[in-house]
């Protein structure tokens, strides 16, 4: 039984970035989805595929990389199940001094914290990414 789905998530696209494999295979599921388009939208994925194998949906990313160098350098939960992490809008720290980006979980749907801190919404901070 696996507890926490996200962090499962980031390892395997921290992991799959470190040997340079170009794909990644994960289960499907909606919030999986949506950090993985905020993920492209930003820069960090190449493309992101829902695949269908009889009745099991998965998602299939494929990475981005520039020469031999990920575009990923550093992918981190923040939020635990154990620990969860909650900010204000006007609490909202820039990562890496507003190179990086974190993920929020807000009452209107998942964004960065740049697009949370544009509509002054804080929530939930799923990770960290730069």
């Amino acid at each position: 039984m696996m507890t926490d789905p996200i962090a499962d998530m980031l390892t395997r696209i921290r992991n799959a970035s470190l040997v340079h494999k170009k794909e990644v295979e994960l289960a499907f599921s909606k919030i999986k989805m949506a950090i993985a388009n905020i993920l492209v939208a930003s820069g960090y994925l190449a493309k992101v595929e829902t695949r269908k194998d009889g009745n099991k949906s998965y998602l299939l990313l494929t990475l981005k990389y520039s020469g031999r160098e990920s575009a990923i350098r550093h992918l981190a939960r923040v939020s635990k199940p154990g620990h969860r992490v909650y900010v204000k809008a006007t609490e909202l720290d820039k990562v890496l001094n507003g190179f990086g980006m974190a993920i929020i979980s807000t009452p209107k749907g998942l964004m960065t914290d740049m697009a949370a801190r544009g509509v002054k919404l804080g929530g939930e901070v799923i990770c960290e990414v730069y």
